[in-house]
């Protein structure tokens, strides 16, 4: 069954269009509460299901949220607000509250003018695609109000931010510390920007915060871990040991050496696998990567001996392959990296925790630490097309990625794919040499615009 309004990482869009209006946000609030207090009825033993609601700093975020809960209370579910709240926090949170769902309001790197609605399962992970389906399925269903003795009540979480603080240091190893690290951390002015300072220092670093006093309009904007710059220029000006960037609903996570030169998700697994292997503690398992991965990060791992496996692109597909393996290490090059041993979804804080226990623990720097992970030549380039529209079958398209396929011979890939979030198809091209790979990425992206008529 195909889906009408979630996509890989939930519902998103452009605040004022239709999916992200206040009307869809109650409508979509009382078809979960539908659709979890079915679910939940037996367990519950009579009583209301309960469902946490965060958010990041985006302005439009006070207008979902009333949306949704209101949707939410209607439908007789009981609704707990944290506030500004990262993306993990709230799938934490979720779990440690015993509560039946967790629902973000965030649209993630994406600029304030978007905003998207993702829900976490009672153990903190993604829902799974047939209570998606069945969401979806209520939505076409009119909404019927439950009698006043039924509805919902709301309570905000007056310690939400300090009860994920303390998780977060919880899976730093208790023998270790990070006094005498000099680390800035960009909260690209969003909901970890009163949580993640905190968590650093109280580890012992010297912290110079940036990019943490939002004003509902300056999300990612210019900082943050799809903004680098920003974090390379700190980190030299204050002469830090090393940088940590969040984007904007803290899952995703980019990091700085001494130097301001950049590491992305791939390095950054690298280090993590790295020490694991080399402290006992990968304990025979391996590595998932996805289709963007960087081959010299697979060769990388593989030299580590770690076992290494490609998942289509999404936190979610690799979660996948994670469980399909048993093993517990995995990521994206965006900066969404899995532990599942220490978390049940991507925490850009909790990940850059890992790193600094890999570089306390090894006694190295971060440059030097991943200086045997090479970055091979890889070109990305974003074609905008109309909503909907797939390459799938397109003669053009086809014979311009066989074309560049065949060229590249087993020095190369081509990943060709449809964005799950915007109405973007994706060309990757990777290969030894620098200049052979823009241009026969442009080639590909050439061939797409075509088809698409852009």
């Amino acid at each position: 069954m195909s889906r009408k309004y979630f996509g890989t990482d939930g519902v998103r869009g452009k605040v004022g269009e239709e999916p992200i209006t206040p009307e869809f946000a109650m409508r979509l609030g009382y078809a979960a509460g539908k659709v979890l207090a079915a679910a939940e009825h037996d367990a519950l033993h009579g009583e209301h299901p309960g469902v946490l609601i965060g958010k990041d700093t985006r302005i439009s975020g006070y207008m979902l949220e009333s949306a949704l809960q209101a949707g939410l209370t209607a439908a007789g579910v009981d609704v707990r607000l944290t506030g500004p709240m990262p993306t993990p926090g709230v799938a934490y949170l979720t779990r440690a509250l015993r509560l039946q769902a967790g629902v973000v309001i965030s649209a993630s790197h994406n600029p304030f003018e978007d905003n998207g609605i993702k829900f976490f399962s009672a153990r903190g992970t993604k829902l799974p695609d047939n209570v998606e389906l069945a969401i979806e399925a209520a939505l076409d269903q009119p909404m019927k109000t439950a009698s006043s003795k039924q509805l919902g009540r709301v309570k905000r979480v007056d310690d939400a931010a300090g009860r994920y603080i303390e998780f977060c240091k919880s899976t730093f190893p208790t023998d270790m510390n990070l006094r005498g690290m000099r680390i800035v951390v960009d909260c690209a002015n969003g909901a970890g920007y009163h949580i993640a300072p905190h968590v650093f220092h109280e580890l012992g670093a010297d912290v110079i915060p940036i990019a943490n006093e939002p004003n509902g309009m300056n999300i990612n904007k210019e900082c943050g871990a799809t903004h680098t710059d920003c974090l390379a220029r700190a980190v030299r000006q204050h002469r830090a040991d090393v940088g940590i960037a969040l984007d904007g609903d803290g899952d995703r996570l980019m990091m700085s050496d001494a130097a301001g030169q950049i590491m992305d998700g791939d390095k950054l697994l690298y280090a993590i696998a790295r020490y694991r292997k080399e402290s006992g503690l990968l304990n025979g398992g391996g590595v998932v990567g996805t289709l963007m991965t960087n081959l010299g990060t697979e060769l990388a791992l593989k030299a580590l001996g770690c076992g290494f496996v490609r998942a289509k692109v999404g936190d979610r597909y690799v979660l996948e392959q994670l469980q399909q393996h048993g093993w517990l290490l995995g990521g994206e090059s965006s900066g969404h990296i899995l532990c599942l041993d220490k978390h049940t979804t991507g925490d850009g804080i909790v990940s850059a925790l890992q790193v600094l226990a890999a570089l306390r623990g090894s006694g190295r720097s971060l440059s030097d630490y991943t200086r045997d992970c090479p970055t091979y030549p890889q070109i990305l380039l974003n074609v905008r097309v109309a909503r909907g529209f797939k390459t799938d079958g397109d003669a053009g398209v086809a014979q311009a990625v066989a074309e560049v396929e065949a060229e590249l011979g087993e020095s190369g890939r081509v990943v060709l794919r449809a964005s799950g979030t915007e109405p973007l198809i994706r060309v990757m091209v990777e290969g030894r040499d620098e200049a052979q790979v823009k241009r026969t990425a442009n080639h590909i992206a050439d061939a797409v615009k075509l088809a698409a008529g852009v």
